[in-house]
């Protein structure tokens, strides 16, 4: 009932056990082996489950890609439209993993009925900016929508199947229940039902706001140190760093920062020529640190010490003496604001 509230939904399927099992949900409700799926490329910023290779979303299926605009760096709609058309997939997916800016919901729905196919809105990564009206809705648009529960939504780890659809519906039930799972996990359904609530309330709504706001302070404060930000900025809560100017790659970006004590993970970017485990980019995010109540200021400071470490590396004048001082201004930050409990 609270799923429902907060994305405005006729049904609301809780049981997922994560995001990736929402989205196998819905390719066992629509799809047989075989069928075209088309999902944004994993360079350009999709998932691992929207046919990567690797999955077995890329494994059981026909997967076909869009990519962003070379310049951009955005989705091009015209070129999902012309893939689209030319492919006639089963299901479209708009959603990413590493993707910061706003998607066109409506265009992709618009498409998808071109086409007659399925529009699957993944919104793993903005369920939270979503239901605070910070970011646009897809589930108006789309024919399912999918999305985890932790992330920007705050909750425990698990995912979430929406829908408008009475037959939608019903197919999504089966799928997940006998298809996919087993009994439901009701302790982590109840933590569900916590984080959605707490998600309901209006200071819920102020925390998304000030995420999308430090994401952006943060993407700004790294761009005019020199790093280059992905699409040249962000909409929501996470910034994409293209390392390549700097001749770092992702790997070892996340390795040192690490070691001050601050958590990116190393992320393909467009175009990018690294093997996957070792990728050209970094991914940031503001919602951990918004949480423990850092504003402007600390993110900031920040894009500072981010840049601090990456700049010795890259200059080859990191040393034991730089790293610890580094690491003492990220201790003390935190100390500053401590995890809430």
């Amino acid at each position: 009932a609270r799923a429902k509230a907060l994305f405005g939904c006729a049904h609301a399927n809780v049981q997922p056990h994560s995001g990736s099992q929402a989205n196998q949900g819905v390719y066992l409700a629509f799809l047989e082996p075989g069928d075209k799926i088309m999902g944004l490329d994993l360079r350009s910023g999709g998932h691992l489950t929207h046919g990567s290779r690797v999955s077995v979303s890329g494994k059981w299926f026909q997967s076909i890609s869009y990519e962003v605009d070379a310049r951009s760096q955005r989705i091009d709609m015209d070129q999902v439209r012309r893939i689209a058309l030319k492919e006639r997939p089963r299901l479209i997916i708009a959603g990413g993993s590493a993707y910061s800016r706003q998607m066109d919901w409506a265009e992709f729905r618009r498409i998808a009925d071109r086409v007659g196919a399925i529009f699957m809105a993944d919104i793993a990564h903005v369920a939270g900016l979503v239901v605070a009206g910070v970011f646009p809705s897809p589930v108006e648009h789309a024919h399912v929508t999918t999305t985890t529960t932790h992330k920007t939504l705050r909750g425990p780890r698990g995912g979430m199947i929406l829908s408008a659809d009475a037959e939608i519906a019903r197919r999504i039930d089966a799928a997940v229940f006998p298809g996919l799972q087993s009994g439901p996990l009701m302790h982590v359904v109840a933590a569900k039902a916590v984080a959605l609530g707490e998600a309901l309330k209006p200071a819920f709504r102020t925390y998304a706001r000030a995420v999308v706001d430090n994401a952006r302070v943060l993407c700004d404060r790294l761009s005019q140190g020199g790093l280059s930000v992905v699409s040249a900025g962000t909409d929501c809560h996470l910034g994409v760093i293209d390392l390549r100017p700097w001749e770092l790659t992702g790997k070892a970006a996340e390795t040192a920062l690490e070691q001050i004590g601050i958590t990116v993970n190393k992320n393909a970017v467009p175009g990018d020529g690294a093997r996957p485990l070792v990728t050209s980019g970094i991914r940031v995010g503001s919602a951990a640190c918004t949480t423990r109540g850092m504003g402007a200021d600390e993110f900031r400071e920040i894009g500072d010490m981010i840049l601090a470490t990456l700049g010795g590396i890259r200059s080859g004048t990191m040393n034991a003496r730089t790293l610890k001082s580094i690491h003492e201004g990220v201790s003390d930050l935190t100390g500053r604001f401590p995890l809430p409990y």
